[in-house]
């Protein structure tokens, strides 16, 4: 990489943003694809960056690990995971990907291989997990998988009927390994922020014994997919047609309320892993994903006034996700102690000024935007969200980064 200017790696392009498209030169990393080392008495695997998630979910369920952290897709790299240290529906409880990386190695702009780690040169790794590419190339990461029985979900769902009974039914699941809301994001008055909580652990042997006895205990992902063949026209998605689809999955979720069931791990952290294509349904001007992460004592307050403004303005975003948060790890980690809202929004004329004003109840509430998201947000909002920054970029100016590694967000932001 000496002597090479604007240059960022990029694993599978699963990065709603700019985040994996450097200013002058983007590196693919997915011929980085050998999982080179495992210890089933530890857990601890070791892989090249370019490994997908698929691949390890498909090689390591059967044997029953799981791993530790995943986010709501599996088609992701290790290196991508890192490098954005992604949370999932347990974050609340065991953190981002990053908490469970022992060591990394990391190509700098130099040329020089380093590894780096919780002890060993430990700002380096600090500014890499959640640096988004930009102190080095992650080559290879150890981490630790865990041990499960099966690879199926026991879930509960929990009806609220509010934002207030959301954020409550999240607080009450804090023992549970996972959690995740759905909120239904037209809904109005009484009812803003009504939601669906999806509580869920690892089922045992005897329970899938019990409930499915002629099922596979470690079953992999369903080959087959659903697709969208084509851009549906923007009139497709629309108050009214969003408004039928929340209604009907409210009333379906809430019929399963009360009783725990088992669900197949697949569906229950990879959804949208289901529809091929699945952004297609947004039409051909496409769709920005907002997501922010406000703490607890401003939450509610900044929560719902951002859910009346999508509300108000008619917006349709049926892919509405709340989580809870617990600690961040990192210098430029998105997570922080408090609730994290994802919002998908169908790219019109006035999405942007809509976003904008979110970013503003965002910063006032004293939360951030995830840079792994983020598409649009300003270099004013950025800083505000992120106060290492500067600790950050002085790790990089001492690395040689700054110029050599560059994306279109590091230079919209100035990183």
């Amino acid at each position: 990489m000496a002597g090479t200017r604007g240059l960022i790696a990029r694993g599978n392009g699963r990065a709603y943003g700019d985040a994996a498209i450097g200013l002058r030169l983007t590196l693919g990393a997915l011929g980085l694809d050998r999982m080179k080392g495992f210890d089933p008495q530890t857990g601890r695997l070791t892989v090249e960056a370019g490994v997908l998630l698929s691949d390890i979910l498909a090689s390591f369920v059967p044997r029953g690990f799981f791993p530790p952290v995943v986010p709501g897709t599996k088609q992701v790299t290790v290196g991508g995971m890192i490098a954005s240290d992604v949370h999932g529906k347990n974050h609340h409880r065991d953190g981002s990907f990053g908490d469970h990386v022992e060591r990394l190695t990391l190509v700098l702009p130099s040329g020089e291989t380093v590894t780096c780690g919780p002890d060993i040169n430990p700002d380096l790794f600090r500014a890499t997990v959640g640096g988004m590419g930009l102190t080095g190339v992650i080559t290879e990461a150890t981490f630790r998988m865990k041990p499960v029985e099966t690879g199926w979900i026991r879930q509960q769902t929990v009806v609220a009927d509010d934002l207030a009974g959301a954020l409550r039914a999240l607080d009450d699941s804090d023992a549970a390994t996972y959690s995740v809301a759905w909120i239904d994001g037209l809904s109005r008055g009484a009812r803003l922020g009504r939601s669906l909580i999806f509580v869920g652990e690892h089922a045992t042997r005897q329970e899938v014994a019990a409930e499915l006895p002629d099922a596979d205990p470690l079953p992999l992902a369903p080959a087959g997919r659903l697709g969208v063949p084509f851009d549906l026209p923007a009139l497709t998605l629309n108050k009214a047609s969003v408004a039928a689809f929340n209604e009907a999955y409210f009333r379906r979720g809430a019929q399963k309320s009360g009783k725990p069931f088992l669900t197949h791990w697949n569906p229950y952290f990879f959804p949208l892993d289901g529809v091929d294509r699945w952004n297609r349904i947004y039409g051909r001007r496409g769709f920005l994903q907002h997501q922010c992460v406000v703490p607890p004592a401003t939450a509610h307050a900044a929560l719902s006034e951002i859910l009346d403004r999508i509300t108000r303005s008619g917006k349709a975003s049926f892919l509405a996700v709340l989580k809870k948060m617990g600690a961040g790890g990192s210098l430029m980690s998105f997570p922080m102690p408090g609730y994290t809202l994802a919002l998908d929004l169908r790219v019109t004329d006035d999405t942007f000024a809509l976003l904008d004003e979110i970013d503003r109840i965002v910063v006032a509430a004293g939360g951030r935007l995830y840079l792994a998201k983020d598409a649009r947000q300003s270099r004013q909002t950025f800083e505000a969200g992120y106060p290492n920054f500067g600790r950050f970029n002085d790790i990089r100016s001492a690395l040689g980064a700054r110029g050599h590694l560059a994306s279109h967000l590091s230079s919209r932001l100035g990183i």
